[in-house]
């Protein structure tokens, strides 16, 4: 119960974040000059040549850093040196204290061959070299202004442990990675011209405002600015950013409410240009920082098919959890033979509390018991198990709740009987659907048109269907990687692995009894992270060893031996 009250107060927390920086932006502007602001964004916007001038020059600035971080770390492709550099930004800009800078070489880290030794390392120390330039820019360009700003027993101290900060980032980086170059001279000149570049945002925000500041006072308030601000404590410095842009024009002579709407929509444009640029950089280039979201272009060949022997069987496997209303009429219209093979029905009782497992027996079903309800993923990955000990000629996947016609059995699995499939899908939008609540219809195309995108095949047409059938090496190899659900994460399983797909038209209607476990909002929450997780799994050419096991397992059954071990299913738990 505790975990629940946290989790229901996590959203208020979060709403009323949220209405406290509504209100304190609201009053800040409201407590300044909110015309002098109004004027400024205004004339900003009338000048779109030159604030595009000033956002170019800003992207130049990171460009430099970039080179300078390659040269820093040879071996680090400059693509993805931009993009941990802009996801950094981004991250600086919405999570306080400057959390956004470990994002930067764990960035690196993900996408590339680089450790994250040296990419942490070489952070380190590029990161406290652009600190002592900034510092140094600040100190001969303003150094009354950065005095004010920082404090002299603070500028000393922040320069020596920045200093022992770079030191210390090269020495680790050198000995825990490959090796990490102390900046030379082009680095910190590289360093300069960015910082300089950096400047160019405020200078035409300042022009296009009206005030009278040079390139070099432009140059020296972004560096005070900057030094001002080392330690954020809000969310891309918010506040402190225009405390000390404010004061630092002030200190060269500009009307402070002209000042203070500057600093404001300087800051605004550098926050736009994070967002926009860092959002794209968390995908771009590939591999994504979110990891891979849908399946690869090119998949693996189709796996060789396991021996099935003449008299090989076919398996209906159905989960049960709660059915007694529907599972006994199920199994018995179940038909005993399919295309001459025999067919062995196998239900797995996930923990009913009724009499589902006694009523599925007494209608002909073997039946395996869990001691407590796993949930379908684990059903179905029991099921799978269990009905691959059979050595079957295939196994079908059929749901236990009425809705669909066991009698298209035989059409489901021709398929794969005749070899042209390994894993086939009853669709139901391609058959015919007697009755579909309009909710679950809509929840269906929505979630279909997503599995669609992530597997990238045209022809799926039902991602959540309740009747499958698998040839004896998919069933042997298909692993379902959460215990909630199996559907999105099968599919993707079996796709990835190179496993031929079809769809065959089924009929389906809505159940007259019991209800359904899905819930929307802990369905996605169970099964998008699982599905995320599941195209995060190597290549299928990096898992041969895990295939190869489970085909040696499958194989072990001689076709003799018809029974699943009851053994290890009684204790299942």
């Amino acid at each position: 119960m505790p975990h629940r009250v946290a989790g229901a107060a996590r959203p208020a927390k979060l709403l009323g974040g949220l209405v406290l920086l509504a209100w304190a932006v609201s009053y800040l502007a409201s407590a300044t000059e909110g015309e002098e602001i109004r004027r400024v964004v205004g004339a900003l916007l009338a000048d779109p040549l030159g604030l595009t001038a000033g956002l170019v020059a800003y992207a130049a600035a990171f460009a430099l850093r970039t080179w300078a971080w390659c040269r820093v770390l040879p071996g680090l492709p400059p693509a993805q040196a931009w993009a941990a550099l802009h996801v950094s930004l981004l991250g600086n800009h919405v999570l306080p204290l400057r959390l956004g800078e470990a994002l930067r070489p764990a960035s690196v880290a993900r996408r590339t061959d680089v450790t994250l030794a040296a990419a942490a390392g070489s952070t380190v120390t590029l990161r406290a070299t652009d600190l002592l330039v900034v510092l140094g820019l600040a100190a001969v360009v303003s150094p009354v202004l950065l005095r004010e700003a920082v404090g002299d027993v603070a500028l000393v101290v922040a320069a020596a442990a920045l200093l022992a900060a770079g030191v210390t980032g090269a020495l680790w980086g050198r000995r825990l990675g490959p090796v990490v170059r102390l900046p030379g001279p082009a680095v910190v000149a590289a360093s300069v011209a960015a910082w300089a570049l950096e400047a160019a945002v405020v200078l035409e925000v300042a022009r296009v405002a009206g005030l009278d500041l040079s390139p070099w006072e432009a140059v020296g308030v972004t560096a005070v600015t900057i030094a001002a601000q080392v330690v954020a404590v809000t969310p891309g410095g918010f506040g402190t950013y225009e405390a000390a842009a404010t004061a630092a024009m002030v200190g060269v002579g500009a009307d402070p409410a002209a000042a203070f709407a500057v600093a404001l929509t300087t800051h605004a444009v550098k926050t736009a240009y994070a967002l926009a640029v860092g959002a794209v950089a968390v995908v771009v280039p590939a591999p994504s920082l979110l990891g891979r979201l849908r399946l690869p272009r090119r998949l693996p060949a189709r796996p060789p098919a396991l021996p099935v022997d003449a008299g090989s069987p076919v398996v209906v496997m159905l989960p049960v959890h709660d059915e007694e209303a529907t599972i006994a009429a199920v199994v018995a219209r179940i038909p005993p033979e399919v295309h001459g093979s025999a067919v062995r029905v196998l239900v797995v009782d996930d923990g009913s509390t009724d009499r589902s497992g006694a009523l599925a027996a007494a209608a002909g079903a073997r039946v395996l018991t869990c001691s407590r309800n796993l949930g379908l993923g684990s059903a179905v990955r029991l099921g799978l198990s269990a009905a691959s000990a059979y050595a079957p000629a295939a196994v079908v996947y059929l749901d236990a709740d009425g809705e669909y016609f066991p009698e298209d059995i035989a059409a489901v699995v021709a398929p794969v009987l005749d070899g042209s499939a390994d894993y086939v899908v009853g669709s139901r939008f391609r058959g015919d659907i007697a009755r579909m609540l309009a909710h679950r219809r809509a929840g269906n195309v929505v979630l279909t048109r997503w599995v669609r995108w992530l597997t990238r095949r045209r022809d799926l047409t039902d991602g959540q269907s309740g009747f499958r059938a698998f040839s004896r090496a998919a069933a042997a190899d298909g692993e379902v990687a959460h215990d909630y659900n199996y559907a999105q994460v099968l599919t993707l399983d079996l796709l990835a692995k190179g496993y031929t797909y079809a769809e065959v038209p089924i009929r389906y209607t809505f159940r007259e009894s019991g209800t359904s476990f899905v819930r929307l909002g802990r369905y996605l929450r169970q099964v998008v992270p699982a599905v995320h997780r599941e195209l995060q799994s190597p290549p299928a050419s990096q898992s041969s060893t895990t295939w190869s096991a489970n085909l040696a397992s499958a194989a072990a059954h001689p076709a003799s031996s018809r029974e699943p071990s009851a053994v290890s299913v009684a204790t299942a738990s």
